[in-house]
């Protein structure tokens, strides 16, 4: 980046001078006039008008040197206004954050680190709440009806629908108090608590209950989900530190 910022500024010099050496002819007058256009056409995010418009200047049939530099300046101009931009936006595609009040409430409220519950929703739904499996589970933590049944009547919850886990809230909620669950089973240990979550109970003990290790995972499926949660775990922590609470 700081390469590409010094090639346009010494291409902005080579301008100036080139632009003063043809005064006569003008076309120091029409190309910073067209220069102006292209950078107000960017801003508005006008790209293709902003770069057509870069290359008319007069007597020049081809992209020459004042057209690079013209283009430079639009580079320059969308670097510095949307770059912030283009950072969030990537962020939110590899490592989207949503409902993060939610999530710093339940890990509040039910001793669960909030960047695991960040990475459990990550993996098993993206972030699409209305996301359903082929065994039937559903929304942003994959919680099946079955076990939501169950979770709300130990809650004391009046009435429970199917549809509810639809709702961001109750399936964070749901899905918090089933980590929680898993993870005070098991002692602690996160690993084992994820495959549990993952492939259920019965395998965990085979591969050594709250003693597993990752390695000791044998379903290739249940062992790349472990991993990588446990490493989204640490990217959320690192990203969104400030906005998960830590």
């Amino acid at each position: 980046m700081f390469e590409l910022l010094a090639l346009l500024e010494r291409r902005r010099i080579e301008f100036d001078e080139f632009a003063q050496r043809r005064a006569p002819e003008r076309i120091d007058a029409d190309v910073m006039v067209e220069r102006t256009l292209a950078m107000r056409r960017a801003r508005a995010g006008e790209i293709e008008r902003a770069a057509a418009c870069a290359v008319r200047v007069p007597g020049h049939d081809r992209l020459d040197d004042i057209g690079i530099v013209a283009l430079g300046v639009v580079a320059m101009v969308l670097v510095v206004a949307f770059n912030g931009t283009v950072h969030k936006a990537l962020n939110e595609l590899t490592l989207p954050l949503e409902h993060e009040d939610i999530i710093r409430q339940q890990s509040k409220e039910k001793g669960v680190d909030a960047a695991l519950i960040a990475a459990v929703i990550d993996t098993e739904s993206k972030f699409i709440a209305s996301a359903e499996s082929g065994a039937g589970a559903r929304g942003l933590m994959q919680v099946t009806p079955e076990a939501a049944k169950d979770i709300a009547r130990h809650s004391g919850a009046t009435s429970f629908h199917t549809s509810d886990l639809s709702n961001p809230e109750i399936n964070i909620k749901y899905g918090t108090f089933l980590l929680a669950e898993r993870i005070e089973s098991y002692e602690g240990n996160v690993a084992a608590a994820l495959a549990s979550y993952n492939a259920g109970p019965g395998p965990v003990e085979k591969w050594g209950g709250d003693q597993l290790k990752v390695d000791n995972i044998t379903y290739p499926e249940t062992r790349a989900y472990v991993e990588e949660v446990l490493e989204k775990q640490r990217a959320y922590r690192d990203k969104y530190g400030k906005e998960l609470g830590y």
